[in-house]
């Protein structure tokens, strides 16, 4: 069998007014993410991931931010297209591992619902999908609460 082992990070500012969708979950809070797409950082963190994994690029390759047909576009498709071009490749995901940094809001009455919903798109069961949060402990543009940001890794295997 072969592995292998992806990385993504994502970083979107944040404005008040706008909706914050998070792992395909809309999050109540007074900002939301500037993006050309709904800005979902941690689905654009996984993308990244899954698509180094196998030397396929980033996201704004594929799904251009210039394109008008991905103008607020559900962040959900973009994951759903990039499994497939995993799987069209002869590989399987096994396990997803992803990383929030917001200082507000609070995340984790959150994290059971992306799980599940990235489990649900990614066609895993949702105990190979994981969901964390954290603060930057009020350092930097995610500490002042200027910016959101995700880490996301994959692991794929070809059987």
């Amino acid at each position: 069998m072969d592995f292998r082992v992806g990385n993504g990070y994502d970083v979107h500012q944040l404005a008040a007014g706008l909706p914050l969708v998070l792992g395909g979950v809309k999050i109540p809070h007074s900002k939301g993410c500037v993006a050309h797409s709904d800005g979902d950082v941690l689905i654009h963190a996984l993308c990244d991931a899954l698509l180094g994994a196998l030397a396929l690029g980033d996201i704004g390759q594929h799904f251009p931010d210039t394109a008008d047909e991905y103008a607020g576009i559900d962040s959900k498709i973009l994951l759903t297209r990039v499994a497939a071009m995993i799987r069209s490749a002869g590989w399987d995901i096994v396990n997803v591992d992803n990383t929030l940094l917001a200082q507000k809001p609070k995340i984790a009455l959150f994290v059971p619902q992306m799980r599940q919903t990235l489990a649900e798109v990614l066609g895993l069961p949702v105990e190979a999908v994981s969901v964390k949060a954290t603060t930057t402990e009020h350092l930097g543009f995610v500490g002042r609460e200027e910016g959101i940001a995700a880490y996301a890794t994959c692991l794929l295997r070809r059987p």
